[in-house]
């Protein structure tokens, strides 16, 4: 395990500082996992719509229902 330093705001490193053993451990674990989600590379705006499109149409909202709404 490699140990590093993160600057922090007083009330967080108290909390970091004063906590019990076991909960610093799962503190520790979840902080590597959620620096790990900066790994991949974010999804773009027309990845983002695109995704939200498929899932749409998954859902029964074709084109012409959409247009429907829109307009209606």
């Amino acid at each position: 395990m490699v140990v590093i330093t993160i600057p922090l705001d007083n009330e967080t490193a108290k909390i970091y500082e004063n906590a019990p053993q076991t909960d610093k451990k799962k503190m520790q674990i979840l902080m590597s996992l959620w620096l790990r989600e900066f790994e991949k590379p974010s999804i773009s705006l027309d990845g983002l719509m695109d995704d939200i499109s498929r899932k749409a149409e998954a859902r029964g909202l074709t084109p012409d229902i959409l247009e429907s709404i829109l307009n209606g």
